[in-house]
């Protein structure tokens, strides 16, 4: 690798986590909830990543960005802040990040509330992907699925070539694509040049290329401005990049992934940690208050301090 790359891990924080509502909150999204054994989704995204990149960019909007500020700070870790007035999805995220750095710098991109299992096997899998982007290409991580899961968008492949992006899918999809053995799930992660994701960027989204790239300039301290964000297509990286740049490349990923999006993988993923639960499988989380479940099995009860005023404000706010 050259002396002048530098592996940036830029982390998207911008997700609020609908799905785990009550638990996950405008005010507060899953990726900043401390029940991961006392620790967040977000701390664990940063640790993880410590060892490989010399830099940290944090992406998100306005309200996220002071929950990461919390934690970082406290943590001691430098970074650098793109605050977003407006979420514009993943495409302009990215963009802004790769507009901070060099152009042959390396950008390992990842959510904030993603459950990675396995270090040792995901930091096989980076480094498989550094040594590829450094050549060129943009390197997606795949996950090869264990069910026929609909919470996910999958990755067609042949080798490490991607034939197509493909939507969270209904269930008969999802099992055919199990059956078919040539489809990922696609983690949202990738890693690449910031020249190259640029260059394509531009060559296939040239609307929000151009107008992130004015936003990007017109930046005070990385807050970036309302009305020039405005003009900013809200588009994913998927649909503005990946389904059509010819330099997508993926690696399988053994390590254990999820993006807990929904109870049911939270449900799992406590109960393997050993979350204290009752005769019949349910537990209780946000409260040490005896509780009691009458002809239920395998149920979650959400408890959540002041949750009315939160509510109202979140309900004011928007």
């Amino acid at each position: 690798m050259k002396q002048n790359q530098l592996i940036t891990h830029v982390i998207l924080t911008g997700g609020v986590g609908s799905r785990l509502w009550p638990l996950s909150r405008k005010s507060y999204p899953k990726q900043y909830i401390e029940i991961f054994n006392g620790v967040s989704l977000f701390e664990m995204t940063i640790e993880r990543n410590r060892g490989i990149a010399g830099k940290i960019i944090v992406v998100g909007n306005v309200d996220n960005s002071r929950l990461s500020r919390i934690i970082l700070e406290k943590s001691g870790i430098e970074y650098i802040e793109i605050i977003e007035s407006t979420p514009r999805n993943t495409a302009a995220a990215i963009a802004f990040a790769a507009f901070a750095t060099q152009p042959d710098d390396i950008l390992l991109v990842t959510p904030s509330d993603h459950l990675i299992e396995n270090k040792a096997s995901y930091l096989e899998a980076v480094k498989d992907a550094i040594s590829i982007a450094v050549e060129g290409s943009i390197v997606a991580f795949g996950i090869k699925p264990c069910k026929p899961e609909t919470g996910y968008g999958y990755i067609e492949f042949d080798s490490d070539k991607v034939l197509a992006f493909h939507e969270k899918p209904a269930l008969d999809k999802a099992i055919e694509y199990l059956q078919k053995n040539s489809f990922y799930w696609n983690s949202g992660m990738f890693c690449f040049k910031a020249a190259v994701f640029l260059q394509e960027l531009e060559n296939y989204a040239p609307e929000i290329y151009k107008n992130s790239k004015l936003a990007w300039e017109a930046n005070k301290k990385g807050h970036l401005n309302l009305e020039m964000s405005l003009r900013i297509p809200s588009i994913s990286a998927d649909y503005a990049v990946m389904e059509y740049s010819k330099k997508i490349k993926v690696i399988p990923s053994q390590f254990g992934w999820s993006d807990l999006g929904s109870f049911e993988s939270v449900y799992d993923y406590l109960i393997k940690l050993g979350h204290p639960s009752d005769e019949n499988g349910n537990i209780t989380i946000g409260t040490e208050i005896h509780t009691s479940f009458i002809g239920l099995e395998s149920c979650i009860f959400v408890h959540t301090t002041g949750f009315f005023d939160i509510e109202k404000r979140e309900i004011a706010g928007r």
